[in-house]
């Protein structure tokens, strides 16, 4: 499988990423398990999440893709084989969404203890704040990097302005 450089992150990704935001809404446990082996069976190595994933799905509170894939991760045994990208930003329920400094830490430890691991690979800001300033936001995921917990940061839903100005 070809990868390339993602940015100056020092990641080597492959051209295509696995969108796991199906995870615990139209796949279930024993289908995410199957999709996620044959993924890593193919050679591919790239999971896209979001601790948003699938709040949106009645009954549901948030976290179900990131606990799936989680437990994979624990049954498989292949962290070191997958890069795992999740995100933080998205209404989780009141008073839960942002990406003021506080909000970033509860956010990132909640999401590695549904992933069960010690770090994600890439970390990214799910739309935008503008509430917040982006230096505390950037400074925020620089402690985590400098922790340990994350190895790149991210933007999606940015508009470019916004983008360039972080």
């Amino acid at each position: 499988m070809i990868k390339r450089a993602l940015g100056r992150s020092g990641l080597q990704i492959p051209p295509l990423t696995f969108g796991g935001n199906v995870f615990g809404w139209t796949v279930d446990e024993a289908g995410t398990y199957s999709l996620l082996d044959a993924l890593v069976d193919a050679g591919l190595n790239f999971i896209d999440t979001a601790d948003v994933y699938s709040r949106w799905v009645p009954g549901n509170q948030g976290g179900e893709s990131e606990t799936l894939i989680g437990k994979w991760l624990k049954r498989s045994g292949k962290r070191d084989r997958v890069l795992i990208a999740t995100k933080v930003g998205m209404e989780m329920g009141p008073d839960a969404r942002g990406l003021a400094p506080a909000y970033i830490r509860r956010s990132l430890e909640a999401s590695l203890a549904r992933l069960q691991t010690d770090h994600v690979d890439l970390y990214q800001s799910h739309k935008d704040d503008p509430d917040t300033p982006l230096t505390d936001t950037l400074a925020e995921y620089a402690k985590h990097i400098e922790a340990g917990k994350v190895r790149a940061i991210g933007a999606s839903n940015y508009t470019a302005v916004r983008l360039s100005e972080a």
